[in-house]
């Protein structure tokens, strides 16, 4: 069910991992992140926005992750966007196909449409839609061609997979020369905004309110430099003070341990 967390935004979270879909008013219709992973959530989405008179004109990806690549046909046949970088890799991932049961996928999604996005031209600033201004702010953290989205006139961030409550920083091991840094100059870009942010909504966990923005921000930048000295972080999302259901990210923790110590003496 959708629930709206500002004027003109509302969330849709997914039973799988407190994913949200995010949907943004706009003059004509709605933009639709990150749509959702279930198949019936995503037709119960497409349903709850027919009921309210309003369709997808338009589409968008923070990253190309597979749970973040997801459509369903009940959402129509809106062009749906990505940055340059995002729309190529996701393109380059899935060329070869997908096996889901090696990805992790449930059975239960719909692949049919995965990955059909269109990259948006290198250094565009903003979505190209009839709604209100939402700025693109890419970034090399997690993922190639990640992007927030900050939805100006309603002080949302939508954060794609940073600053979580309950996943700590997961970074882009594969094919970038400094994975830390690219983190902490991501932080930094969020950083910059936050003071016209009253709510940040990411891609995993809970809607944080104003005082979660930079409290957030704060919180990641201490793992990510804990992580860089191989230290353990004093952090609840790791160790016995995790979420329930969540204990499984203190295994990230560690792999992401092993991969830079792996890197350091490489």
């Amino acid at each position: 069910m959708l629930r709206q967390v500002a004027q003109g935004v509302w969330v849709h979270e997914s039973e799988f991992c407190q994913s949200n879909a995010v949907v943004v008013l706009g003059r004509d219709g709605v933009l639709l992140i990150d749509a959702g992973i279930h198949g019936d959530e995503m037709a119960c989405l497409a349903n709850d926005l027919s009921d309210v008179g309003q369709a997808v004109v338009a589409g968008f990806s923070t990253h190309p992750h597979w749970d973040h690549l997801l459509w369903h046909a009940s959402l129509g046949g809106a062009p749906r966007y990505g940055t340059a970088l995002c729309a190529t890799t996701a393109r380059d991932r899935l060329a070869g196909g997908i096996d889901p049961v090696r990805a992790g996928i449930p059975e239960d999604v719909p692949l049919e449409l995965l990955g059909n996005i269109t990259g948006l031209p290198e250094a565009t600033a903003r979505i190209p839609w009839d709604g209100p201004v939402v700025r693109i702010l890419e970034h090399q953290a997690h993922s190639p061609g990640h992007a927030a989205l900050l939805i100006e006139d309603h002080r949302v961030l939508v954060a794609g997979d940073m600053l979580s409550d309950v996943l700590i920083p997961m970074l882009d091991m594969n094919g970038t020369v400094d994975p830390v840094e690219d983190y902490l100059a991501a932080l930094r870009l969020l950083e910059s905004v936050a003071g016209g942010v009253d709510l940040v909504v990411p891609g995993h966990g809970s809607v944080g309110g104003s005082d979660q923005v930079r409290a957030r921000i704060d919180q990641d930048r201490a793992y990510v430099l804990a992580l860089r000295n191989g230290q353990a972080p004093a952090d609840p999302r790791v160790g016995p003070s995790a979420k329930p259901g969540w204990e499984w990210v203190s295994d990230v923790h560690e792999g992401q341990l092993q991969r830079l110590a792996q890197r350091s003496h490489g």
